[in-house]
């Protein structure tokens, strides 16, 4: 095994011949947090299925239609209830990026293990078991529908997106859902649950030789070659967005409104990306973010309710800024927004300000063992890195590098979103 020093941690790593990665952190302590992750999300429905070789598009919703029907067993074992049995916590969820399959507790560590291994690895999919799940799937969207900032998140994407596959809702609609049948389900479980696309992160009080050799064993079993690259449409996004307003009607007494961002970044694309996302969100955050002077005078003018919230999305070729918040004048908001960005300049003392407060959150995520396996799992989901130089990535930062963005920083690109009172 390879070892990684990671902040005062040391991750073990090891790559198993059939490709799976493992990425073991040892931390004293009484919990143990497991992600068992398939680089398989929302954004993955056109491509060249394992074995085939014709580009096809998949139902929106597939890769989450999929992690719901991994804990349907054969013989009618119920994972769930396994878990808990030994006094542990398990979940799944899906992103736009990848799969995550998790348990988390400190007991029966061995058992809950080779389950959550041997559960992702042997799908059951029936006609019957596909349609019961419909109904339940359908159901959960009409709950996220009904959410004013889980809707504001799905409808942002299709608002700035013109051809990549973001733009369709990660859950799907209740067209797509329905139109999923089992061997849609077969074809992407055998293109993207091949261990060479997935990834086992394990952080906590674990003996990472003795872990390491229970993956191996199992993965022995499994007796699985490498398998080929799987094919993805190419897209050529936009500078502009789709749409560049879009107001709704939701149950909230006061009006939820977002304006966004969406930033080329392709004559920045030599620079470290943790670098340009930490320059162009802290840029963001000392002009607008919840303790800007702006957000304070917006409260004082009573032009929003609650602080100014500042969120990014990484999209590779853009980068998307979003500042979020609370208001009856919306127009008014926008406008001082826009005023605020004109100068991007910061200063040297924000700089430092701003280096010491992010070294600091790195260091509180790697001392809780959740914390740990999310960083490394969202590092490589989406940079194919864990970072184990996080820290000095920061504090390297210069004033030239802040200046350098700031002159490729094109913010015309914009958009708008409100939800208002029915």
């Amino acid at each position: 095994m390879k070892k990684i020093p990671l902040i005062d941690l040391i991750v073990h790593y090891e790559k198993l011949e059939n490709g799976l990665e493992v990425y073991l952190i040892p931390k004293k302590g009484n919990n143990i947090y497991a992600t068992y992750n398939t680089k398989f999300g929302g954004k993955d429905i056109e491509f060249v299925p394992i074995g085939e070789n014709k580009m096809v598009e998949f139902p929106a919703g597939i890769a989450h239609f999929l992690e719901h029907k991994m804990f349907e067993e054969e013989d009618g074992k119920n994972i769930f209830s396994f878990f808990a049995e030994n006094g542990t916590n398990a979940n799944a969820n899906t992103s736009y990026e990848r799969t995550s399959y998790l348990f988390s507790g400190p007991d029966f560590f061995e058992e809950n293990l080779k389950c959550l291994l041997d559960y992702v690895q042997n799908p059951y999919f029936t006609e019957e078991n596909v349609e019961k799940e419909k109904g339940i799937i359908i159901q959960e969207l009409n709950m996220i529908n009904d959410s004013p900032y889980n809707r504001m998140y799905l409808d942002t994407l299709a608002i700035i997106f013109n051809e990549l596959s973001y733009k369709k809702s990660l859950i799907g609609t209740k067209e797509s859902i329905n139109s999923i049948t089992k061997e849609d389900l077969y074809r992407c479980y055998n293109t993207f649950y091949h261990p060479s696309n997935m990834f086992i992160v394990i952080s906590g009080n674990i003996d990472p030789d003795k872990t390491m050799d229970l993956i191996k064993e199992n993965q022995t079993q499994r007796n699985l070659n490498m398998a080929q690259k799987v094919k993805f449409k190419q897209y050529n996004e936009k500078d502009k967005v789709a749409k560049k307003s879009l107001k709704i009607k939701m149950n909230v007494t006061i009006p939820k409104v977002e304006i966004g961002y969406k930033i080329n970044v392709e004559k920045l694309k030599n620079m470290d990306r943790l670098k340009l996302l930490f320059i162009i969100n802290n840029i963001f955050e000392l002009k607008l973010g919840s303790t800007s002077i702006l957000s304070e005078q917006l409260r004082d003018e009573k032009i929003i309710t609650e602080p100014l919230y500042i969120a990014s999305l990484d999209m590779k070729k853009h980068i998307i800024m979003l500042v979020i918040s609370e208001s009856e004048n919306s127009k008014e908001l926008f406008k001082k927004i826009n005023n605020e960005l004109k100068d991007l300049n910061i200063t040297a003392s924000e700089l430092e300000r701003k280096k010491k407060a992010a070294i600091s959150a790195i260091i509180k995520v790697y001392d809780n063992v959740p914390g740990i396996n999310y960083r490394i799992v969202e590092n490589k989901t989406n940079y194919n890195n864990i970072y184990e130089n996080e820290i000095d990535i920061i504090k390297n930062v210069t004033i030239d590098e802040i200046k350098e963005v700031i002159d490729h920083i094109d913010l015309s690109n914009q958009f708008t979103y409100e939800i208002e009172p029915k």
